[in-house]
């Protein structure tokens, strides 16, 4: 069983808490009836997502038998056969569809929809595209907020969208980064990585980075933001810049930004800038 939940990436679901931002910042995170029905849509989307991984690994399994980490991975191992990859595939993609006729709506359905042939387009051919490789990584964070709006019936916000965007699109380029240092370390080159060079991705993270901060300082200095929250929002800034920092810090200094994912659950200097800029949010919608 360990083997077929390592197939299916469970340890990258904690990207589809994206699925929760809009009933959190709108104050109803504690609305029993919202808050179930975001649970939902996370089990939808981590279901796809993990339908996803298993065909990206399926195309991949020459490639990454070369690879000295995702060699280990279970298709790549022959730990799982290439036709029990298809029958869970095939298995995911039949609940993920009962699970939105049941508990969903068209335009979830519709999200959904577009995440999956988009991914699936992105794991045979265009993940060889250089940047339109990472747009597409984070157009699928947007995605993830975008159907925890329509299952709650909650607006998403134009800050929401580029904030989102533009964090996806940082842990994107830095994931793509250290998957570059690594290559050349090993001297082992990807076609996915033919369109970048490290001086490159440097200069793209720190644009993207930069656009953060400033959408951040817009978002929580604009009048309906500290209307709807408290003047005290401006101090969520020193969370906000300080881990953007220690995340260019990994990328630059420590190069461990290949799996964000591993990061985040691996930095605890992060966790708990993450845990204060959440509890700041907690405390000013919640507690006022």
């Amino acid at each position: 069983m360990k083997h077929y939940l390592k197939l299916m990436r469970v340890s990258q679901w904690v990207k589809n808490f994206f699925v929760f931002i809009p009933i959190f910042f709108s104050g109803n995170f504690f609305n029993t009836n919202l808050l179930i029905e975001s649970f939902f849509g996370f089990l939808i989307f981590s279901f796809v997502a993990s339908s996803i991984y298993i065909i990206n690994d399926y195309v991949d399994i020459k490639k990454d038998q070369k690879h000295p980490e995702k060699k280990n991975r279970p298709l790549a191992s022959g730990v799982i056969t290439k036709n029990n990859a298809l029958i869970l595939f095939f298995a995911l993609v039949v609940i993920t569809t009962i699970l939105i006729f049941l508990f969903g709506n068209f335009k979830v359905g519709i999200i959904v929809g577009v995440y999956f042939l988009m991914n699936l387009a992105y794991s045979f051919k265009l993940k060889q595209i250089a940047i339109l490789d990472v747009m597409i990584i984070a157009f699928g964070f947007l995605l993830r907020v975008m159907v925890g709006g329509y299952m709650t019936g909650i607006v998403v916000t134009d800050w929401t969208i580029l904030l989102v965007f533009d964090l996806a699109l940082i842990l994107a380029l830095g994931k793509r980064r250290g998957e570059l240092v690594n290559s050349e370390l090993e001297g082992v080159t990807r076609k996915s990585l033919d369109g970048y060079n490290i001086n490159f991705l440097n200069s793209a993270l720190v644009i993207t980075c930069t656009v953060a901060v400033i959408c951040y300082l817009m978002f929580i200095l604009s009048p309906e933001t500290q209307l709807k929250f408290h003047h005290y929002i401006i101090y969520t800034f020193v969370f906000v810049f300080a881990a953007l920092m220690r995340y260019l810090q990994q990328t630059f200094v420590y190069f461990k930004t290949e799996s964000p994912t591993k990061l985040i659950f691996k930095d605890l200097f992060l966790q708990i800038l993450i845990l204060l800029w959440g509890s700041s949010y907690l405390l000013l919608i919640y507690f006022k």
